[in-house]
């Protein structure tokens, strides 16, 4: 088979002993590290629980890929306790705000959005995580169900989901330090984050899938994003089984 532009990827952003390709760091020119909606409604989210719940074992069994939900809204502290298990600040440290999921570097590139679809006190509309306020800034009010479900390959079941996350990687916030190399780690971080969602959902007696068949662009435009500095990566659906 002919090598493409995914061999090609691979091959040249390998690591190697004398050439791992990075540099002296500007930190006057690191971009900003996480992303705000100055002027969006607010809402904040229920503090999250760190005690209780279902035993981490018994979560990692029970986790599979569901794609079937009843029209039974999610309430409040469920979101909020899915998108601080997989986004949330757990901890502070020297003046870094880590969080549940790994980031190579401490970068986090990765933002969070959101397609509210059935949730109790919430509108229907596309809503991104504020991470350090832990509260949701509302960017779109209307129903994207079907526009949803039309731009991930027509996956109906993501229109019948009560949340459906949308993982995006700002590339310059890794790019900054690792350059080409930051392709690879964004894809990791979402996996990671991705990851801790669907262990929550299982604690949480929900179902999730994740989704990484979409047409990038028609999920961009969506979001609102330029496809180029910030693109999306993944996609997660959250329903009552």
């Amino acid at each position: 088979m002919k090598p493409g532009i995914g061999d090609r990827f691979q091959e040249e952003t390998k690591y190697g002993r004398g050439r791992l390709g990075g540099g002296y760091l500007d930190w006057r020119a690191r971009p900003e590290p996480v992303k705000r909606y100055p002027d969006a409604p607010r809402f904040k989210l229920d503090p999250p629980q760190r005690e209780g719940g279902l035993p981490l074992w018994e979560a990692v069994g029970r986790r599979r890929s569901v794609r079937e939900y009843r029209n039974i809204p999610m309430t409040k502290a469920e979101l909020s306790q899915l998108i601080w298990a997989g986004q949330g600040v757990t901890t502070k440290i020297s003046g870094y705000e880590l969080r549940a999921a790994p980031s190579a570097g401490a970068l986090y590139p990765v933002e969070t959005y959101l397609f509210i679809q059935n949730v109790d006190g919430l509108e229907k509309g596309i809503y991104h995580y504020s991470v350090k306020e832990h509260e949701l800034e509302l960017i779109r009010q209307a129903d994207f169900r079907p526009a949803l479900a039309e731009a991930a390959l027509d996956q109906e079941f993501l229109a019948e989901a009560a949340i459906v996350f949308a993982w995006t990687a700002v590339f310059g916030r890794s790019k900054w330090k690792y350059r080409e190399r930051a392709y690879r780690y964004v894809y990791l971080d979402a996996g990671h984050i991705a990851q801790n969602v669907a262990l929550a959902a299982v604690a949480l007696g929900l179902g999730s899938c994740q989704v990484a068949a979409l047409y990038d662009d028609e999920v961009n435009a969506l979001l609102g994003v330029d496809g180029e500095e910030e693109s999306v990566l993944y996609l997660t659906s959250v329903g009552r089984p």
